[in-house]
């Protein structure tokens, strides 16, 4: 089928063009302004955000989405803000009735068209940001500015990047071909022979409560833009930014003359497990979801009809030997361990040191003084609330909490977690980080995932015992995010070698305003799909090229 321009695809052309160039180069570049400041998004735009925010609590979310007539209300702030917004409910059935039928028409339009349209999601995406980060706050626990750049525009790079790749790998191929082969004397055989991009069927994805967007939108547009409708199933905590994304997404696929069902809201009731009865639907054909590695591992195992796309948990570990930079160092590691109270699935846990100190530019530090200065670090972007409170945020869960009171039981604790009142939310939930003393023989404890404001400084015979250590714990339970601290090239090479071996990325020497537990869409990598810790990369070819599949037709010319 020939494919028909859609205007949309004209007006984001530019834009689309400069991240096909991004992705290739690798360089920097970000299309949506990661900066709140008036200057950049207006005067007015924050107070409309938060007004057009406020405006869905306690009350019923705008969708028009057919459903059961049920609704279901199932968020909890952790700053303690009622919110109460209820969303209409629907069933599988229903879901996956309507997905099918807005199928046909949006694989027909073509690879184009589609890209265009979800360029404009995005767009209409930005025109709300404000409103958007507002709802990731108050769902994820997020201060607003992280809120603002991880759930806003941060998210919006990482659902470009997607679409670019997308895009790529669906025109890698002509549309049409002549073929002809010579036959001996007589005349060549001749064929014309048209390719389709044919998606794989619905698409479902499961957010999680603490980046409902940032970790939903790769998948997201990854699937619309290669041609699948896409259930969106939210965590019960963090409904309203998915919500939210999907009342914009049908707005522009109705006006663009296509089915809003491309794109539907499918929140659940209490104990309801609708994840995992979507996930093994027949008709699902594409699953992402980000969480737990229990979880994920039970989609990988059940949902084989689906191709199944998971960044799970795992071990991120930072080796430290030396460094002509301690105090940046541990300034550093500081900031990473206090943002967001440790809850990213990029946060480093466990710090392995030698137990004999390392080398550094103020002398050598003993092991107890390697710790005691990271710890000093978090001290003091912690020590004074108003100011703390928008590195932490909010614990997004009481198995946080839990696990705060767990730790501080298996080892001697060199940072206390305190707890701290929000000055503007009292209701709010927080707690500073933990840092706790191991010795590398307790492997029990470390080579479990404690998520949350929990790290281990671990004492280790050697370097090279902390690379084996590595090796061991991220081989068999997987990282997202590994980093090396090092004076010496060799020993930055061996501990190259080990992150490949084990596939994670890893991070040399940060000491200014780059950090392990950050990654830059266009040119990051997060996660790699070589290790346990997820099965697929945010964004690459592979991420993409199994959303869809090419059918071809050949006739005689």
């Amino acid at each position: 089928m020939t494919e028909t321009p859609h205007p949309l695809y004209d007006r984001h052309a530019e834009t689309l063009t400069r991240a096909l160039t991004a992705i290739t180069e690798r360089g920097y570049w970000s299309a949506y302004p990661e900066s709140p400041s008036p200057r950049v998004y207006g005067e007015t735009a924050a107070a409309d955000g938060r007004a057009a925010f406020e405006a869905y609590l306690n009350g019923d979310f705008p969708l028009d989405q057919a459903g059961d007539g049920q609704t279901v209300a199932t968020e909890v702030s952790p700053f303690g803000v009622e919110l109460n917004v209820r969303y209409p409910h629907a069933t599988v059935d229903q879901l996956v009735a309507a997905a099918t039928a807005a199928l046909p028409a949006w694989r027909d339009a073509g690879p184009q068209a589609r890209v265009g349209v979800c360029l404009e999601i995005l767009d209409r995406l930005h025109k709300n940001v404000f409103e958007l980060a507002n709802a990731v706050q108050f769902t994820s626990g997020q201060a607003f500015v992280m809120a603002f750049q991880a759930g806003g525009a941060h998210a919006l790079d990482r659902a470009l990047e997607a679409i670019a790749y997308a895009y790529a790998e669906m025109t890698r191929h002509p549309g049409t071909a002549g073929w002809e082969k010579p036959a001996g004397k007589g005349d060549p055989l001749r064929m014309s022979k048209t390719f389709h991009v044919v998606p794989r069927g619905v698409a479902l994805v499961i957010g999680c409560n603490t980046f409902p967007t940032w970790n939903s939108y790769p998948g997201l547009f990854a699937s619309l833009a290669t041609g699948n409708p896409v259930v969106v199933k939210p965590h019960p905590r963090a409904v309203l930014p998915l919500a939210i994304t999907v009342k914009y997404a049908r707005q522009v696929l109705a006006e663009a003359g296509f089915d809003p069902n491309l794109v539907q809201l499918a929140p659940e009731a209490a104990d309801e497990k609708l994840a995992s009865t979507l996930a093994l639907h027949p008709a699902v054909k594409i699953v992402d979801f980000t969480g737990s590695s229990e979880y994920g591992d039970w989609l990988e195992a059940n949902a084989r009809q689906a191709a199944v796309y998971t960044e799970k948990a795992g071990l991120n570990t930072v080796v430290i030997d030396s460094t002509d930079d301690f105090a940046g160092m541990c300034r550093n590691l500081g900031f990473t361990l206090a943002l967001y109270s440790g809850q990213m699935c990029t946060t480093s846990q466990n710090l392995l040191i030698p137990r004999g100190g390392i080398e550094t530019d103020q002398g050598h530090k003993s092991f107890d003084e390697v710790a005691a200065g990271i710890a000093a670090a978090v001290g003091k972007l912690t020590a004074d609330p108003a100011r703390g409170v928008e590195f932490t945020g909010a614990i997004v869960n009481d198995g946080v909490l839990e696990r705060l009171e767990e730790v501080a039981k298996v080892g001697e604790v060199v940072l206390e977690s305190r707890t701290v009142e929000h000055p503007t939310f009292p209701a709010a939930v927080v707690r500073t980080p933990t840092i706790v003393k191991l010795d590398a023989t307790d492997t029990a404890t470390y080579s479990r995932e404690w998520f949350g404001p929990i790290s281990f400084a671990i004492a280790t015979n050697s370097t090279a015992h902390s690379l084996e250590i590595l090796r061991s714990t991220v081989g068999e339970k997987g990282a997202l995010t590994a980093g090396v601290y090092a004076t010496d090239e060799s020993v930055l090479d061996a501990a190259e070698t080990a992150a490949i071996e084990v596939g994670v990325h890893l991070s040399c020497n940060l000491t200014g305003g780059v950090f392990v537990n950050q990654s830059a869409a266009f040119s990051d990598f997060h996660g790699s799909g070589a290790n346990a810790a997820a099965n697929s990369a945010l964004t690459d070819g592979a991420y993409v090229a199994n959303r869809f599949r090419i059918v071809q037709s050949r006739r005689h010319v």
